[in-house]
């Protein structure tokens, strides 16, 4: 868990975010060579901290601090390392990263105790302990039995956190204050460029689905709306 959520662990996914969002942008038609996608994946994990740190002194900005970092080992992917992005793509999507993992990480303890607790109760399963009502004394029950009223709500809870893990969206590419308008910019106003992006950028990350709104998307959310339902709730 503490790998999960340590300096290395999140700059790294910094990286990895970026290098998504190249792999998208040159999917969906921009001047972006293999050959620069190939040198960002080269130095995903060798994250030159002390250069960043003296970059943030210069800066006072934590994320142009590392897009030069990142740019200054990969020069000829610098240009466009965090095209069309804001901070926010790799601050919020980094913490959705983290707590789908950690929630998956606590999903295969939880199960690995249901195990335990399973083999538990059936090896006890008749066993008598004495059981309790308003804490008094009362009929006889099994140990087991016992140990199933416990298993039962660490099964409850398996249960959320995988629905959680399989639900999480991801923020996506939003640009600049969430309006995409970076991303219109870059792809000469074609929306449906900019929506194919976002989606493209959650798949490369292993999201099945990205969250419609991020600060001022609303309008771009209600179009799509409207596309959707024309005559139905729009008319």
């Amino acid at each position: 868990m503490s790998e999960i959520w340590s300096p290395a662990k999140k700059f790294g996914t910094w990286r990895r975010l970026w290098l998504a969002l190249a792999q998208a942008e040159k999917e969906m038609g921009l001047d972006i060579t293999d050959e620069q996608l190939k040198e960002m994946k080269s130095h995903l994990d060798d994250i030159n901290f002390e250069y960043a740190e003296k970059l943030e002194k210069k800066f006072r900005h934590d994320v142009m601090s590392h897009v030069h970092a990142f740019g200054e080992q990969c020069p000829k992917a610098k240009p466009i390392i965090h095209l069309g992005a804001t901070s926010c793509f790799v601050a919020d999507n980094t913490d959705v990263i983290q707590i789908k993992e950690a929630l998956i990480l606590i999903k295969q303890r939880l199960l690995q105790l249901i195990d335990c607790m399973e083999a538990f109760a059936k090896k006890h399963r008749a066993m008598p302990t004495l059981g309790f009502t308003h804490y008094q004394p009362a009929q006889l029950v099994t140990v087991g039995k016992r140990c199933c009223l416990w298993l039962q709500d660490f099964v409850m809870d398996a249960k959320d956190i995988i629905r959680i893990i399989d639900e999480l969206p991801m923020r996506g590419a939003k640009g600049t204050t969430g309006t995409q308008a970076s991303y219109l910019s870059l792809f000469n106003g074609d929306r449906a460029k900019v929506r194919k992006l976002d989606q493209r950028v959650c798949e490369l990350l292993g999201f099945k689905t990205v969250r419609f709104l991020s600060f001022y998307t609303l309008e771009s959310h209600l179009e799509q709306q409207r596309q959707k339902h024309t005559n139905r709730f729009f008319p």
